[in-house]
């Protein structure tokens, strides 16, 4: 009897997924109200929720461009790669609720502030699954297994996010610091993927 091929396909996968990704951004964008008046002044009351749209804008593409890079080095995907993503778009789908509840809490509230860094790690925490169980797919010696190698930004993001998790209950502006800086240090390019199949390339 000939075995059963498990591998599929990542088209898919990625289609939907950019899919969602765009719906969530899109909802963000609808939570935004308008001001009452017509006067630039009439915005100052606006300023924690579109503050915090810009970060949560800038988290979500931070994952739809990682995501992006981490399937252009697999070849297949199998059904756990399938749940390990559909994990990581529930927490993703979950950004554009606590970005407005933050918001309009103008991050001086203990729980919207906790609740938006708890749905923050456990989006780093499903990204960080995916990537395990993509790398048992693909094997250890696999492109991807090479250029991901210890992921020590990842593990430093779950710090950091626990840390000013914590730290809601000192000062909820000190969390939103927290939140603000593992932001920034991913936008900081992380070219390991590109670099390994540009080396790849290169050599075949």
């Amino acid at each position: 009897m000939r075995p059963i091929n498990v591998n599929m396909g990542k088209g898919r996968l990625e289609a939907f997924s950019d899919g969602v990704i765009a719906i969530i951004i899109t909802i963000m964008v609808l939570e935004m109200k308008v001001p009452h008046g017509y006067e630039l002044s009439d915005l100052k009351e606006l300023w924690p929720v579109f503050l915090n749209y810009i970060i949560s804008f800038i988290y979500v593409g931070i994952y739809w461009n990682n995501h992006h890079h981490m399937l252009h080095a697999v070849r297949s995907i199998n059904g756990s790669v399938l749940w390990a993503n559909t994990h990581l778009l529930f927490w993703l789908s979950m950004v554009p609720f606590v970005t407005d509840w933050m918001g309009e809490s103008s991050f001086s509230k203990l729980w919207p502030v906790v609740m938006y860094g708890v749905v923050l790690l456990m989006n780093s925490i499903a990204y960080a699954i995916l990537v395990v169980v993509l790398l048992k797919h693909e094997g250890q010696t696999s492109p991807l297994a090479i250029a991901v190698g210890n992921d020590q930004k990842g593990k430093i993001s779950i710090f950091f996010y626990v840390i000013g998790i914590a730290c809601a209950w000192i000062s909820p502006y000190i969390s939103f610091a927290f939140y603000v800086l593992v932001a920034l240090m991913w936008l900081i390019p992380d070219r390991r993927i590109e670099k390994k199949l540009a080396a790849d390339q290169h050599t075949g």
